[in-house]
C-alpha cells in the first residue's frame, strides 16, 4: 500500500490504515473463497485496490450521497469507496451470496457503518441512487441497460448523478456500441504509471443520468 501514497495525497493516513486493514482481511477471505485469482492476490493493493483508490481524482461526493455498487464481489470498487468516502451511504449487491458474506463481514470487523451488503439480483431493486458503480461486470451497454432505472437526477456532488465505471479496451469501440459519450474519463495508465503496462487501456468512466435513456441497448449474438 505505500507505494499508493505518493500518487494520491487526497487519502489521508487515517484512511490508508483502514485500507491496509482491508486487503489484510481480503487476503485472509481469500484463501478459502477466490476472490482475486491466486496468481494475482500478491498483486492485490497494485492490481486491485490502486485503480478503485483512483476515483478520488475526480469524484466528490455531497454528505448523504448514496452509491449502488453493482456485482460488487469481493467489494470492489464499493469497499474501497465506502472507506475513502465515509460521509456517502454504499449498498453492495451480487447474486452470488458467499461473496456478499465475505463483503459483510469485511464491513463489519472494519466498522463501515456506511455500508449495506445485500444478495439480490440488481433487476430486483426499486431504489434509486445518486451514482451506480460497477468494475469489469459486463459491456457498458449491457451494464447501463440493467441499471439506468435506478440513477436518480441530481447534481449536487461532482460530478453530477450517472454510472461510474471501471472498464477495459478501446474507448471508441464501445462509444460507438453505447451511442453516448462519457462525460469523463480517468486514465489508469495515466494515473497508475508503471513498467509492467498493466493498466494500459484501462479507465474510469462516468455518464451523466441525463444520458442515459439515450443509451443503445446491446446487440444480440445470433
Amino acid at each position: 500500500m505505500q507505494r499508493l501514497h505518493s500518487l494520491f495525497p487526497e487519502v489521508t493516513p487515517a484512511q490508508w490504515s483502514l485500507l491496509e486493514r482491508m486487503a489484510a482481511l481480503h487476503r485472509e477471505w481469500n484463501a478459502r473463497i477466490n476472490l482475486v485469482s491466486r496468481k494475482d492476490i500478491d498483486n492485490l493493493e497494485w492490481h486491485h485496490y490502486a485503480p478503485c483508490v483512483a476515483a478520488v481524482k475526480f469524484l466528490r461526493l455531497m454528505n448523504g450521497a448514496t452509491v449502488l455498487d453493482v456485482g460488487t464481489g469481493g467489494g470492489f470498487p464499493g469497499l474501497i469507496l465506502a472507506a475513502l468516502y465515509p460521509h456517502a451511504r454504499f449498498t453492495l449487491v451480487d447474486s452470488v451470496g458467499k461473496k456478499i458474506t465475505v463483503v459483510a463481514d469485511i464491513a463489519q470487523r472494519l466498522g463501515l457503518r456506511n455500508v449495506e451488503a445485500r444478495n439480490v439480483r440488481v433487476e430486483t431493486l426499486r431504489r434509486e441512487y445518486d451514482f451506480v458503480t460497477g468494475r469489469a461486470v459486463a459491456s457498458l451497454p449491457a451494464f447501463i441497460q440493467l441499471i439506468r432505472d435506478r440513477v436518480r437526477a441530481g447534481q449536487k456532488s461532482s460530478p453530477g448523478n450517472g454510472v461510474i465505471y471501471w472498464k477495459g479496451g478501446s474507448l471508441a469501440d464501445e462509444e460507438t456500441a453505447l451511442g453516448i459519450a462519457p462525460s469523463r474519463v480517468l486514465s489508469l495508465a495515466e494515473t497508475l504509471p508503471d513498467g509492467e503496462n498493466y493498466f494500459h487501456e484501462k479507465y474510469i468512466v462516468h455518464y451523466r443520468q441525463q444520458d442515459l435513456a439515450r443509451a443503445k441497448p446491446p446487440v444480440e449474438e445470433e
